[in-house]
């Protein structure tokens, strides 16, 4: 450990697709993080989910060292649903650099993570990306970055925020617009120009606090924060203060740090550090590392509470077990137990009425991803559709809402404005240029569930969306649901090209021919509002007869194929999503046609 060393630590935040993690490569990149060039984009997006979607889902940490400082970074979500990630990540850095792009300027999740900055008294700096876009507005976006903090109620030091203008694709970073540059150095010397270095003494008693949580295969739950007071040392006996007042002894066991994009094991690490630490395997964030003399817990972690949940129940169809090899309460229970050790937005309760678990997040987002991740391990299990958490404040039903932009182009605005109304929301602002309509709303987000696809169809697929957590309020009053019932398939086999070509006017296939279906399972969407029974699996009756015509290849439009987030978005509260390793399938949740209509019947 060397003493001299400075340390600071930043965290580059923004809306999604603003070019975080791009900036952060370029960083990595220019001061040698990177024991070669990849050409690999994104380094920081190391999970296969993030690198499909071009997203970040966790908060990764990296340094860099430049001058005679060792910067520690956290790359992190832009996504609202992953907000818990920047809710923790925020209390263990010393700055932030805010990136806004310079055509699209203040979006909904900048707001957030500028207000989580704000909060904990950080002074941001602005880092204005994709200055080279044609459509951009470099003078107009900095003075809605400044409205929005003077609207945040930032203090005087804080309003007073450098700018620096740049393009994270190229690597290059300027002060001023009309500057000649090649690199990301001004950046760099904007960061520690601006930020004080962490101070303090190695004599003081520890204090650690837990921001985020690791496992390891081998060592198990690994806590990671960022140590305030003191030297953390290897070995050494520990006082752990939990969220809960209770106090544990435990000895410290591995400590490591970031350099570059690896972890680097190190005896100690002294105040200032961001440090993964293996001590008790019963560590959660929040809790306090402290000596053992000396117990002095910091603050607990306030972390937003779900406003979404679905039901992860076991696989009842007749097809369980044909490709997964995880099938069972216990198996499910387990997986869910292993992703409550680090994803801490997450909520899981048993349900009463069936073997399976209620699961909450912070959006659609947010559980798929989880999902997704469990049936690429080898796990079936049925999903019901999403539910929002309502909440009781003063006597009043209260609901939560979301922050939706959405540019389209002028001939479909109208079409959007209706749907959103139709779906409870309240239009906050409307703008339009020659070509192209900007809309604001404040929408329940239940009302959104289903809508993407909506609006991707309306709009031809030119318009863009986006959305994120707003507030609770007012419970709005019912939504309607689903538009078109479905077909389900009334028996058990596999479906043939002759059924599905008659039953085509009927509405929408979402299977192909040969495809093996069951009683119960939905085979397509109904063009009418009710939902029909069929017969995919009938073919052709045989004759020594041919007539005329009648015979010719039968021509089938192509299915409909469902993401999972789709089928999520599909279903109505008698169906489920069937999520297996190798198929995604929509069913209903009672398969039997009579019992369903006994069933319907009653209510």
């Amino acid at each position: 450990m060397n003493k001299e060393e400075k340390i600071i630590n930043i965290a580059v935040v923004a809306h999604v697709d603003v070019g975080k993690s791009t900036l952060v490569d370029a960083l990595l990149s220019q001061c040698d993080a990177l024991e070669k060039d990849t050409g690999e984009q994104q380094i920081m997006d190391s999970n296969d989910l993030e690198k499909e979607r071009g997203i970040t889902i966790y908060s990764k940490n990296c340094s860099i060292r430049y001058k005679d400082y060792k910067i520690n970074i956290v790359d992190t979500p832009g996504h609202a649903d992953f907000s818990s990630e920047v809710e923790r990540i925020i209390k263990t850095v010393d700055t932030v650099v805010l990136l806004v792009d310079s055509a699209e300027g203040v979006m909904p999740q900048t707001r957030f993570v500028l207000q989580q900055a704000l909060k904990q008294n950080l002074n941001p700096i602005l880092f204005i990306n994709k200055i080279d876009k044609k459509d951009a507005r470099i003078d107009d976006v900095v003075n809605m970055t400044f409205d929005l903090f003077v609207e945040l109620d930032a203090n005087d030091k804080q309003l007073d925020f450098p700018i620096v203008y740049g393009i994270a694709r190229s690597g290059i970073a300027k002060l001023n617009l009309e500057d000649e540059s090649n690199d990301i150095t001004p950046l760099l010397d904007t960061i520690i120009s601006h930020t004080d270095v962490y101070t303090g003494s190695e004599d003081d008693p520890l204090q650690l606090q837990i921001s985020s949580l690791e496992y390891d295969d081998y060592l198990g739950r690994m806590g990671i924060g960022r140590i305030t007071k003191g030297v953390l040392k290897s070995g050494s006996m520990i006082a752990i203060s939990k969220n809960d007042g209770t106090v544990i002894n435990n000895r410290v066991g591995k400590i490591f740090v970031n350099e570059g994009i690896k972890k680097k094991e190190v005896i100690s690490a002294k105040y200032g550090e961001i440090v993964i630490v293996q001590t008790s395997p019963d560590i959660h964030v929040g809790d306090t590392i402290c000596d053992i003399n000396n117990v002095n817990p910091l603050d607990p972690i306030e972390i937003e509470e779900p406003t979404l949940s679905m039901n992860f129940v076991v696989n009842s169809s007749p097809f369980a077990g044909r490709s997964g090899k995880f099938l069972t309460n216990r198996h499910i229970k387990e997986r869910l137990d292993r992703e409550l050790e680090t994803n801490v937005g997450l909520k899981v309760e048993p349900l009463t009425n069936s073997d399976g678990y209620k699961v909450s997040g912070r959006g659609e987002l947010h559980l798929s991803i989880l999902l997704e991740r469990m049936r690429r391990e080898g796990y079936e299990l049925s999903v019901s559709k999403p539910e929002v958490l309502y909440k009781e404040i003063d006597g009043v039903k209260m609901e939560p809402y979301e922050k939706v932009i959405i540019n389209v182009p002028n001939d479909y605005s109208g079409t959007v404005i209706n749907d959103l109304n139709e779906r409870k929301g309240i239009m906050e602002e409307l703008s339009n240029n020659e070509n192209y309509t900007r809309i604001v709303f404040s929408v329940p987000t239940r009302g959104l569930i289903g809508y993407r696809s909506n609006f991707i169809t309306n709009t031809k697929g030119e318009g863009i969306m986006v959305r994120s957590f707003d507030d609770y309020k007012p419970y709005a009053g019912a939504i309607k649901g689903r538009k078109n019932g479905v077909l389900v398939s009334c028996e058990n086999g596999t479906t043939m090209a002759y059924s599905l070509f008659n039953l085509s006017d009927r509405g929408t296939m979402i299977v192909g021919p040969s495809v093996d279906v069951y009683e119960g399972m939905i085979i397509g969407i109904n063009n009418r509002d009710n939902d029909l029974n069929v017969n995919p699996c009938k073919n052709k009756q045989l004759t020594n007869t041919r007539a005329a015509g009648s015979d010719e290849a039968l021509t089938l439009i192509n299915p409909k194929k469902f993401t999972l987030e789709e089928a999520l978005e599909f279903i109505e509260d008698d169906e489920y999503v069937e999520i297996t390793p190798d198929a995604i399938r929509l069913r209903k949740k009672i398969l039997d046609e009579k019992e369903r209509y006994r069933v319907q019947s009653k209510n």
